[in-house]
């Protein structure tokens, strides 16, 4: 297991386990909860006991950040995992799980039964007690545990259930990925907004709805606006209405969501085709031509592209591939692209 963070006066901390190595499942379950135990810790979420199967083949990969009293669970189970018949244990928390790959099933109260969140879904509730629940093989999934304060009154006894892939739930992962990236580096003010954040976009998916009024959510807004313009960016439909129509917000939300991180939406579009057109320029396989590239990437035609190519980069894409293969082919380089040195040879002499 690698375990890395900072600690805030025990407000946040960080680790990864990885148990999906040959050989390591017999200590994976250890691993995990050691990492839990030291880095997270019972009084956010107290792990169940698990059954003898589950520990004799916990095979899972993730990683799990804090922020105050929220942690967030990032977790690939190449195994099935069980808990104990009977968990035990008070809790006052609330629990959100997302299902992208396989199932996880909880226990619930007798008047619920259990409960499957299946792929594609998520589902958020109050737990007041540890519970049961059990996870197939191959899981990809999100477990987001989150204090009750301002959640259990909006919850009350309903379980919230919908699409992993709602407007608000693409916020919600933005932000996420953004923590376990930036935790380790957090101050205290820093972990002190992320977890507000945290709470007020969860607000938003048990509500259905985005507060486009709340400032803090603007990072993340902006996030998942560029997640989703990396994944449509050849689509002649992309545009801020369309992106703000995906992310059910307003277009002037938008824009003022990308104005708090000090860009624009429009120049974001054009700057990542830009980008993916000249990765394409110097392609090892069938490169296109000018007029081609200009209309996958969206551009009006040809002579546009070229100038705006020219006005992001300092070169026209004639310009800028000629250099590229003449650097490749240069005397002091060696057909692989590496030059003396880079292959063992003695550099020239001065």
């Amino acid at each position: 297991m690698h375990r890395t963070g900072a600690e805030v006066d025990g407000a946040s901390g960080v680790f990864a386990v990885d148990s999906t190595a040959p050989g390591a499942a017999p200590q994976g379950l250890d691993a995990f909860r050691r990492g839990w135990e030291t880095q997270i810790g019972d009084d956010v979420f107290q792990l169940p006991a698990f059954s003898p199967d589950t520990i004799g083949d916990f095979r899972v990969k993730g990683k799990v950040a804090k922020v105050h009293g929220a942690a967030i669970a990032d977790l690939h189970a190449a195994s099935a995992t069980r808990t104990a018949d009977v968990p035990g244990g008070d809790q006052d928390l609330i629990a959100m799980y997302v299902v992208r790959r396989g199932a996880w099933t909880l226990g619930g109260p007798p008047a619920y039964g259990d409960q499957t969140v299946s792929a594609g879904q998520f589902l958020v509730r109050h737990l007041g007690r540890l519970t049961a629940f059990e996870t197939t093989a191959d899981l990809t999934a999100k477990f987001l545990v989150l204090p009750p304060d301002v959640l259990k009154p909006l919850l009350g006894n309903r379980v919230v259930t919908g699409s992993a892939d709602s407007a608000e739930m693409r916020l919600l992962t933005a932000l996420t990925d953004m923590i376990h990236i930036t935790v380790a580096d957090l101050g205290p003010a820093g972990v002190t907004a992320a977890q507000g954040t945290l709470i007020e976009l969860a607000k938003a998916v048990a509500k259905g709805r985005f507060d486009d009024a709340e400032p803090r959510l603007a990072p993340a807004l902006a996030q998942a606006a560029k997640d989703l313009v990396d994944r449509r960016l050849a689509d002649p439909e992309l545009s801020p209405a369309m992106l703000a129509r995906e992310l059910n917000v307003s277009v002037r939300t938008l824009h003022r969501a990308f104005a708090a991180v000090g860009e624009q939406v429009t120049t974001y579009i054009r700057h990542r085709r830009l980008h993916e057109a000249r990765l394409a320029l110097v392609a090892p396989s069938g490169r296109l031509s000018i007029s081609e590239l200009a209309a996958h990437w969206q551009f009006a035609d040809g002579s546009h592209f070229t100038r705006a190519f020219k006005k992001h980069f300092g070169q026209t894409p004639t310009e800028y591939a000629r250099s590229t293969e003449a650097a490749t082919l240069s005397p002091d380089r060696h057909p692989t692209g590496r030059g003396p040195a880079e292959r063992g040879a003695p550099p020239p002499r001065a």
